[in-house]
């Protein structure tokens, strides 16, 4: 019996894993729950699913948390804070962690979970793409594994032999990630000038939060996931291709030398990539229809148009830069995107506060956590005062 800790329940990825671990509960228990502040749909969860901890990451919520739980007859341990969010990742309760917090938030707990030696189940990227060297040291210091849940790095894994192999060992040649290329693709510059957060967060194929949404708008997902490719398989930026697949039935593909290219389909269901996660090297049931490839209708594919989406191929440029230059790259679309969810930005001024930021902050070497949050902290500083200037 696997226990599972969902590190960001209430989130979508939350969600999707919470519905895989209900269907096999002869397999999984989830052991550990936290939110950030939505304690109602916390203490919801903890009826359903009775946690041995929950833990809400405001402490100024723990006290409600609490009489909630009481008062539905949950028991259960209860937490708060950052600090206890970090010990549970890495707590006895747990010999599995899905890494679900959105997301430079995420970055402690999913480094603890690494040094105590979990199966880590990766879902936010920013982690990887903040701190991928330590992160990778992490792991191998505790003796973990990470499986990622991306659907195109589960897919990538899922394509190359043992999951995470030498590549050039292995005879791969390029790494393809795939791009529905959201909500806009097609559309020149002129023609998102003023585009609105409800229309940047309606995405033709998945079902996401908003902020996921917004950078799969601009299609800086699809950069952050270069850079966590880059760290997961040990890929240099000039072996990772993207390309658009507005179908989202192709996730991934691997490039080998001999002229072969593997590629996983299936339906954009989250489910699927979350239970190849949880039981690998087994496999189960996800709750996802089946693909019927025969009524699915013609596969396209595009090369991405860098000049519209402008944050694709600054992503490329933080990586080729190295250091903590895609920390710095995060950060700063981080206020970018919550100050165009606010209103206070327009659509295509989220890659220009992102480049001006880059040229600010040329990188430095990746040394430890403590300077990569200050780092974190600077560019967020410097992203912030880009858009006083632009009000």
């Amino acid at each position: 019996m696997k226990r599972i800790a969902v590190l960001g329940a209430t989130g979508s990825i939350g969600a999707s894993t919470l519905d895989v671990i209900a269907r096999h509960p002869e397999r999984f228990r989830t052991s550990v729950l936290s939110a950030h502040r939505n304690v109602e749909a916390l203490a919801g969860l903890c009826v359903t699913h009775r946690p041995e901890l929950a833990v809400i990451a405001d402490p100024a919520l723990e006290g409600e948390l609490a009489r909630r739980l009481a008062a539905a007859g949950v028991r259960c341990e209860v937490a708060s804070g950052h600090a206890a969010l970090t010990a549970a990742a890495s707590s006895p309760q747990c010999d599995t962690v899905v890494a679900a917090i959105v997301g430079a938030a995420g970055l402690d707990s999913t480094l603890a979970a690494a040094r105590a030696g979990k199966r880590l189940l990766l879902a936010n990227k920013e982690s990887i793409v903040l701190a991928g060297p330590l992160l990778l040291e992490a792991l191998r210091a505790g003796g973990g594994e990470l499986i990622p849940v991306d659907s195109e790095h589960n897919a990538i894994f899922q394509c190359l032999p043992g999951g995470r192999p030498d590549l050039r060992a292995s005879g791969v040649r390029k790494l393809i990630l795939t791009a529905s290329g959201g909500p806009f693709r097609g559309r020149t510059r002129a023609e998102l000038a003023a585009v609105t957060p409800d229309q940047a967060c309606k995405h033709p194929k998945w079902s996401m939060g908003r902020k996921i949404s917004v950078d799969s708008a601009t299609l800086m997902n699809k950069g952050l996931e270069v850079i966590e490719a880059h760290h997961l398989f040990g890929a240099p930026a000039d072996a990772i291709q993207v390309l658009v697949h507005p179908q989202s039935l192709v996730h991934s593909l691997v490039e080998y030398v001999d002229g072969s290219v593997l590629a996983q389909l299936g339906n954009p269901d989250m489910r699927t990539a979350i239970a190849h996660a949880l039981a690998w090297p087994e496999r189960v049931e996800a709750g996802v229809a089946p693909l019927d490839l025969a009524s699915s209708g013609a596969l396209q594919f595009e090369a991405p148009d860098l000049e519209t989406f402008r944050c694709l191929a600054l992503a490329f440029q933080a990586l080729r830069a190295g250091g903590d230059a895609p920390a710095i790259l995060n950060a700063a679309n981080e206020v970018a995107v919550e100050a165009f969810l606010a209103g206070a930005l327009p659509f295509l001024a989220i890659a220009e506060v992102v480049e001006a930021v880059l040229t600010e902050l040329p990188p430095q070497a990746v040394v430890d956590v403590e300077s990569l949050v200050a780092r974190d902290g600077e560019a967020r500083v410097a992203a912030r005062r880009l858009l006083r200037r632009a009000c």
